[in-house]
């Protein structure tokens, strides 16, 4: 069916919509209430069609390169809305802005109705109408509960008063010792009224640790001098300073994208108890332009979710945008109340949003030096990217004779190795290519949590590039990918340090660079920090299963029969959570009983 033919057969329902160029690739995605309005408005009909004169030069481009469209009809335009940023999270189209912050951020809670309540974390409501919380902390979360616990006698651990006995906290002045001593509530409650004080006044909270610092210091504590140091760094790091003062105790969440035409940065600031307590941002490459309405948008939708945040705070944002009713009335729904999105033009609450521009400014224009644009440029012209590549996933898988078989995921973001976003994988497959296989479908199932980066590096030559290929068109995945394998002589891999002259494999192309090319040490970098992950991550798990396997042998399991219920099962963890009868499917009654009796 042609385009014309698919665009004049499209109902009068709410949906949404999708276009692709002629290789099949995904361009864009876009909701509507009516989807016959809504895609006819993009075209011109005679005297053939072709783009509307109207639209923008971004939305031209991407209506030039259409061949054909697909659509999915719901119930609502509210349904189109959700459906949408699911799907553009999963398939990364082209014309569309990804907005990468999958993060969930912490809450500092406390449950009133317990009889010597203790600080926690969380990051999601809790039901009970007790607890009190505090946050959100983009940064930091942990580094300020610590430093209760270092600054107050409150009860340190969770099963302290289980033992009805003093311990250490108690004896080196950190805790009441509620569990043995008659410490009243009101003793008690002083601590948590301390406690809750430094917690919202974060000046306070760092004079006092600042004082614990210096104590520790001047006691030769080295060690425990440095780690405050390095907590009140952290801690005052996770906020945007602000001498606005608010008298009364408001709460705000502040929202405000700015952008230089190469980059956007989308800023997130949390203002509490009239105190600017966490702020956060993140930067998108504009290869393609954007739409700041959509940006705006999606940035609310992504950032709460499908649950109600602890704290439900007005929302303080520059101008209003489009489909500012549609979100409203979701957001509405999820909070249980309506939605308060409000756009300041006087007072402090436009000063709020006139700092929080002034930093995102600030934020674009900043010289960030570990960020290696220009290879990257470079990169993306040689290998013909859609993209540049600002945040890259690199793969490797690593065994030995089939045993311990791991797969390893590296993340490169802007310069540096996003350790916290690495990933490692148990693998069921037997043969290097099934490896890769299962490691690459496992990420993509996590698409709709963790989007998808802007290139894939793969540690492997053609046929492992047109796995990954074949993987992202079967899920309509729009990404990037490059292979890299070592050169072989006489059928062996050669391998000589400074002179690997490693191969670059594109969808296109077979790129021979000089050992000394920049463009081919970047990714030979990547792919060696991926291997070595996975060698680390093999090395343990092969560790644990030796020990596992020598425990089992020792019972009289042989080696054969280990081997078998791992091949079966997976892993040491689900044989142990396994009953006779499970395991009896694999081995007989007498050998079940005896790993259970182990594993008990």
């Amino acid at each position: 069916m042609t385009l014309t033919e698919t665009i004049k057969q499209l109902p009068s329902s709410a949906g949404i919509y999708q276009f692709f160029d002629n290789n099949g690739h995904l361009l864009y995605i876009g909701k509507a209430k009516n989807l016959k309005n809504r895609v006819k408005s993009y075209f011109n009909f005679t005297p053939k069609l072709k783009a509307n004169s109207t639209l923008s030069l971004r939305i031209t481009k991407m209506i030039e390169q259409t061949i054909s469209m697909n659509y999915i009809v719901v119930n609502s335009e509210h349904d189109a809305l959700i459906l949408e940023n699911s799907l553009i999270k999963q398939l990364n189209p082209k014309y569309n802005i990804l907005l990468r912050d999958d993060k969930t951020y912490p809450y500092i809670y406390i449950d009133n109705s317990e009889k010597y309540p203790r600080f926690e974390i969380t990051r999601k409501i809790i039901q009970n109408k007790d607890i009190s919380y505090f946050g959100p902390y983009s940064i930091g979360a942990r580094d300020i509960l610590n430093s209760i616990y270092e600054i107050c006698k409150l009860v340190q651990k969770k099963g302290s008063l289980k033992s009805k006995k003093l311990c250490l906290y108690h004896q080196i002045d950190k805790c009441l010792g509620p569990c043995k001593l008659p410490i009243t509530h009101d003793r008690y409650r002083q601590e948590i009224d301390l406690a809750t004080s430094l917690i919202k006044n974060k000046k306070l909270l760092l004079r006092k640790l600042n004082e614990k610092m210096e104590f520790y210091a001047e006691e030769m504590r080295f060690e425990e001098a440095a780690d405050i140091r390095d907590r009140l760094q952290r801690i005052t790091k996770s906020e945007i300073r602000s001498e606005i003062d608010f008298a009364s105790d408001e709460d705000y969440d502040i929202f405000i994208t700015s952008d230089d035409e190469k980059r956007l940065v989308v800023l997130k600031i949390f203002m509490r108890n009239g105190k600017i307590i966490s702020s956060n941002h993140n930067f998108v490459n504009l290869n393609e332009g954007f739409d700041k309405d959509e940006v705006i948008s999606r940035t609310l939708i992504e950032f709460y979710g499908d649950e109600k945040p602890p704290i439900v705070a007005p929302i303080l944002l520059e101008e209003s945008f489009k489909d500012i009713n549609l979100v409203k009335s979701h957001l509405s729904k999820l909070f249980n109340k309506k939605a308060q999105i409000l756009f300041p033009k006087i007072g402090k609450k436009k000063q709020l949003i006139n700092l929080a521009l002034l930093n995102a400014k600030e934020l674009l224009q900043r010289d960030n030096k570990t960020t290696d644009t220009k290879i990257l440029s470079q990169i993306k012209e040689l290998c013909n990217l859609q993209r540049l590549p600002s945040r890259v996933e690199c793969f490797d898988n690593s065994h030995m004779a089939g045993r311990a078989t791991v797969g390893a995921m590296i993340v490169y973001e802007d310069g540096v190795y996003d350790k916290g976003s690495y990933r490692l994988y148990h693998l069921d497959a037997k043969d290097e290519y099934s490896q890769m296989r299962e490691t690459l479908t496992r990420r993509v199932e996590s698409f709709l949590k963790n989007p998808p980066p802007d290139l894939w590096i793969l540690d492997g030559g053609a046929t492992l590039l047109k796995l990954a290929i074949d993987i992202l068109d079967s899920n309509g995945v729009n990404l990037d990918v490059i292979a890299i394998s070592k050169e072989k002589i006489d059928a062996k891999t050669h391998r000589a340090k400074g002179k690997a002259k490693d191969i670059l494999y594109t969808k296109d192309k077979i790129f021979r660079l000089k050992p000394s090319d920049k463009r081919l040490q970047w990714n030979q970098n990547l792919r060696d920090e991926a291997h070595r992950c996975a060698i680390n991550f093999h090395k343990k798990t092969k560790l644990k299963f030796d020990s596992e396997s020598k425990l089992l042998t020792l019972k009289g399991i042989s080696e054969a029969k280990i081997k078998k219920l791992i091949n079966h099962f997976g892993t040491f963890e689900t044989l142990k959570i396994l009953n006779i009868e499970d395991i009896s499917s694999i081995l007989n009654t007498k050998d079940a009983k005896i790993i259970k009796k182990i594993y008990n």
